[in-house]
């Protein structure tokens, strides 16, 4: 491993994969808790609308992404408190505009059309260094807002009845959640695609909620294990040249059959 240090564009992915961990670390164990996996999915899905938008427009395709995962959060807590409208019914419409949107934003470009499958399958070895400073800036966007709010949130991912009852903002502070986890999808676009974002937001919690209870030390062993994953998954696809988005997830995955057994023979 020394010897890929000379290497710029894999230091880049060495930085990425820890700024990217403390975010879906974080954020993940809030989806997990709080059981809006789907939720996230469907944020993760709708952001390649933007990628779309911005490849025929000429901008940056994360900018894009963030403004479309952050609207598609906005939209699913505005009509889920204003109209009462079932979540899995408005990510699944958002789900699926966003992943139409994107295509027919791509046929509609001119001239050439970029390979797409980086952002779907994620490519952690091409992310370039002004990417890793917009990903420094979402990391400290996420852990600044929780830090302030960690007991807010707290509050309404365990029980959210009982934060309405203590006369929490239940409403603003799940939009602002929303928000989060859309900021940490498109830190996880470029690293594992927005197929296996999911999978990062969730595979990592679950494992530490296994063996813990507490919500800032499954933040903790969270961060931790998916720098784990990421590290792991990083250097077998360089060396096997494997996709390394789905190599890291797949890594991922054995880690979770693997602390399933480990509960199982000592825990039980």
């Amino acid at each position: 491993m020394l010897e890929l240090l000379q290497y710029d564009f894999f230091v880049n992915a060495l930085i990425a994969s820890l700024l990217a961990s403390i975010a879906f670390g974080i954020i993940g164990s809030f989806v997990v808790i709080k059981r809006i996996v789907f939720i996230s999915g469907g944020i993760a899905h709708t952001a390649y609308g933007g990628i779309g938008l911005g490849f025929l427009l000429g901008f940056s395709p994360l900018l894009g992404a963030m403004i479309f995962a952050v609207g598609a959060g906005l939209f699913v807590a505005v009509m889920k408190y204003s109209d009462n409208q079932k979540e899995d019914s408005l990510i699944g419409i958002m789900w699926s505009l966003g992943m139409a949107l994107g295509v027919l934003f791509i046929s509609l470009k001119e001239g050439y059309v970029p390979n797409l499958m980086g952002y779907l399958f994620g490519n952690i070895l091409t992310i370039p260094r002004e990417e890793l400073f917009m990903m420094l800036g979402f990391d400290i966007v996420i852990v600044s807002i929780v830090v302030i709010f960690f007991k807010q949130f707290q509050a309404i991912t365990f029980d959210e009845e009982f934060a309405k009852v203590i006369g929490l903002p239940v409403r603003s502070l799940y939009i602002l959640l929303l928000v989060l986890i859309a900021l940490t999808t498109v830190i996880l676009i470029k690293l594992v695609g927005i197929i296996l974002v999911v999978a990062l937001l969730t595979i990592p919690a679950t494992i530490s909620l296994m063996f813990t209870k507490s919500l800032k030390t499954t933040m903790v062993y969270s961060i931790v294990l998916g720098l784990f994953f990421t590290i792991i998954g990083l250097l077998l696809s360089y060396y096997l040249n494997l996709v390394s988005g789905a190599t890291i997830i797949m890594v991922a995955v054995a880690g979770y059959i693997i602390a399933n057994i480990y509960k199982k023979i000592y825990f039980s």
